[in-house]
């Protein structure tokens, strides 16, 4: 028997491929399945079976064109509605792979059809537990992706925590939980950086899994204090229920070369969004006018997601030559299919043809301590989520999160100065990139962010630890849509 855990740190994402005796198993593919086929050719296995949870709202599963290229069968749980084939498992049935067997187990919260599968060995002894977004290491799923009709947040939860107590906890110790997600995940609150662990010491360590925990302090503490899901969520989870086009031709139109006329062509005709993934530094130095900044070596597709609303969007790529397949696939990750092709050359081609440059001024902490002592410094945005500002900031800040940009840009002026800032320079570039390329041309980006503005002598307020905020604060912090 073998068993792989394949992460993706980006999604905070884990899939799992399972072998026995020339037969596999994979859970909750990523949408790429090069990688897979290549595994399954290497250890000379056929695939069987691909399990799914339940329908992820944060990625766009590859159980479709898996199943196409190798003939295995799809799985879900009870309950889970979908308009392509596959087989829908009942609660408690087991299913042979090679010398090994899977018990399928309802495992109803995060949503209805969430399914959990247990692992046993070759001689029938419980191994480990494959429980998507039902159970993570130090958290649970958050049960309000899900709601339908008269069914709220609260009932949800109340179904995750009978899941938890008559499915789950029964199981002995020394099986080990493999959860789809780690910290980073928006599908919990608060995931541990570890990515398995035993289910007994999750006994021991997970505040949903305290022997003394009733339903109704569960249900208090689990569907409250959740700011409001990613909009791309409630999408991603309508592909993978519906289907989606196949990623060879979503690589094929979108890993296309082009040059600096046929870009700039399409950008008009197609109303395309130009997206640079480059480094921050290398975007700030000279970027495309319009263009928007999303670094492909940071948490990539989970901003993609929450940023660009459409996710036909068409999309022209400038990033570096070598990763644009990259770009394209991590982009189809989050179900953003439309791509178009990208720049031929980079930013050097651009340059070369004689097309239009702009540039973002960036400053270093110490430059806009001095603004603020002389009064040139009027307005400063702290991107950072709403928990993190209010953990601490400067007094002179205003609190801005990247997140709810689209929802919020109308509080700002055009013809003011904005000085930008976040955690360590990321986001802060995002935003930047954003409100130029809607019509604010006076924005300062703040170089090293809050890591390097802890340093400086700017008032700051006192800090206070993000588990120890008031409760009443938490709750401003999920209304700061409106």
């Amino acid at each position: 028997m073998k068993v792989e855990q394949i992460y993706t740190g980006c999604l905070a994402q884990g899939a799992y491929y399972i072998e026995s005796a020339g037969e596999a198993v994979i859970i909750d593919p990523l949408r790429e399945t090069t990688p897979y086929l290549n595994k399954l050719q290497k250890n000379g296995a056929r695939l069987k079976y691909i399990f799914e949870t339940h329908f992820h709202a944060d990625f766009v599963s590859g159980h479709l064109d898996l199943a196409k290229k190798t003939g295995a069968t799809i799985v879900y749980g009870p309950n889970a509605q979908t308009e392509f084939e596959k087989y829908e498992a009942r609660d408690g049935e087991e299913l042979k792979v090679g010398q090994v067997t899977f018990r399928v187990l309802h495992t109803p919260g995060h949503t209805p059809e969430s399914t959990t599968y247990l692992l046993l060995d070759e001689n029938g002894r419980e191994h480990a537990l494959f429980t998507g977004d039902t159970l993570f290491i130090g958290d649970v799923g958050r049960p309000d992706l899900a709601q339908k009709g008269d069914l709220t947040s609260e009932d949800l939860a109340g179904w995750l925590y009978d899941s938890l107590r008559t499915k789950i906890m029964p199981l002995p110790d020394d099986v080990i939980v493999y959860p789809a997600h780690g910290a980073g995940s928006a599908c919990g609150k608060n995931m541990s950086k570890e990515t398995w662990d035993t289910l007994g010491n999750q006994k021991r360590v997970n505040y949903a899994l305290r022997a003394d925990l009733t339903r109704e302090a569960f249900i208090r503490e689990v569907a409250t204090g959740l700011l409001p899901p990613p909009q791309y969520f409630a999408k991603n989870a309508a592909l993978n229920k519906t289907g989606y086009d196949s990623i060879d031709n979503v690589l094929r139109r979108g890993a296309v070369p082009l040059s600096p006329q046929e870009f700039e062509q399409i950008v008009e005709s197609e109303d395309a969004l130009v997206l640079d993934t480059r480094k921050e530094q290398d975007f700030k130095n000279g970027f495309i006018p319009g263009s928007v900044f999303i670094g492909i070596d940071g948490s990539f597709a989970p901003w993609v997601g929450a940023l660009i609303v459409d996710l036909r969007q068409p999309i022209v790529l400038v990033c570096d030559e070598n990763r644009a397949e990259e770009v394209v696939t991590r982009l189809a990750r989050v179900g953003y299919d439309n791509t178009l092709g990208y720049l031929a050359g980079g930013i050097a081609a651009w340059k070369a043809a004689g097309k239009p440059i702009e540039t973002i001024e960036s400053i270093t902490p110490a430059a806009l301590a001095e603004r603020v002592q002389t009064g040139t410094a009027d307005h400063i945005l702290d991107v950072r989520k709403p928990t993190e500002y209010r953990s601490q900031h400067l007094t002179a800040a205003e609190n801005f999160p990247l997140d709810f940009i689209n929802q919020n840009m109308d509080q700002l002026d055009r013809r003011e100065t904005y000085h930008v800032h976040c955690a360590g320079g990321y986001r802060s570039m995002i935003t930047a990139s954003i409100l130029k390329a809607r019509g604010f041309d006076q924005v300062v980006d703040v170089s090293g962010g809050w890591k390097a503005l802890e340093q400086t002598n700017l008032p700051k307020t006192a800090y206070v630890a993000p588990e120890d905020l008031p409760q009443e604060l938490i709750d401003e912090v999920v209304n700061v849509r409106t």
